[in-house]
């Protein structure tokens, strides 16, 4: 994985509530067995017309915007706990989703994934629609060794929580079989001091 330090970007806005995980990759493209491709069709059912042209309102067919991340309406992923939508989120070039709840199993299958879910209050989250509808080119920083997300438009800033271990396997680049190899040292060590 790449590793996750701090990220200053433009912003995608999708003020849509409760948006499911079948919403972000309906389930006609969970056939694949590895993540390549998934990218192209996030938010497929919204994003293309039966025939596959793009659909001109919508946002992610819309050049004005463009980033590396994603601002969601309350209660993101919400639904199956497919991890292909996690998948489909990093295949666009997302490296961060922020809203004001996520479900839980898209939230940790999101972290698995080198992408970091970020939760703010409901104030933040419409100060931040609010700056890019005034200026598609505002800009968040996030940064995650502080675990801060600044709304550069304003300058307000809010604290986000995140398990210490998904922290710093972000921050390190690691995801769990990394992290496990990391430790190889040590597992070793222990293993040779025990007596049977």
């Amino acid at each position: 994985m790449e590793k996750f330090v701090k990220l200053t970007s433009t912003v995608v806005p999708l003020p849509i509530e409760n948006v499911d995980t079948d919403q972000i990759i309906p389930a006609r493209f969970l056939k694949a067995t590895n993540k390549e491709g998934f990218g192209d069709n996030l938010f497929a059912d919204w994003r293309y017309n039966k025939d596959g042209s793009p659909k001109d309102d919508f946002v992610l067919n819309n050049p004005t915007y463009k980033g590396s991340i994603l601002v969601a309406g309350k209660n993101f992923g919400s639904g199956s706990s497919r991890e292909h939508a996690a998948w489909a989120i990093a295949g666009y070039g997302f490296k961060v989703v922020v809203s004001s709840f996520f479900a839980d199993i898209f939230k940790n299958n999101a972290l698995n994934n080198g992408v970091l879910p970020v939760v703010v209050s409901s104030e933040f989250l419409n100060e931040i629609f609010q700056s890019v509808k005034e200026n598609p080119n505002a800009t968040l920083t996030v940064d995650l060794e502080n675990q801060t997300i600044t709304n550069n438009a304003t300058g307000n800033s809010e604290k986000f929580d995140i398990n210490a271990y998904k922290k710093e396997c972000l921050l390190k680049g690691l995801d769990d079989i990394d992290y496990l190899l990391s430790k190889k040292n040590l597992i070793e060590a222990y293993e040779t001091s025990r007596t049977f």
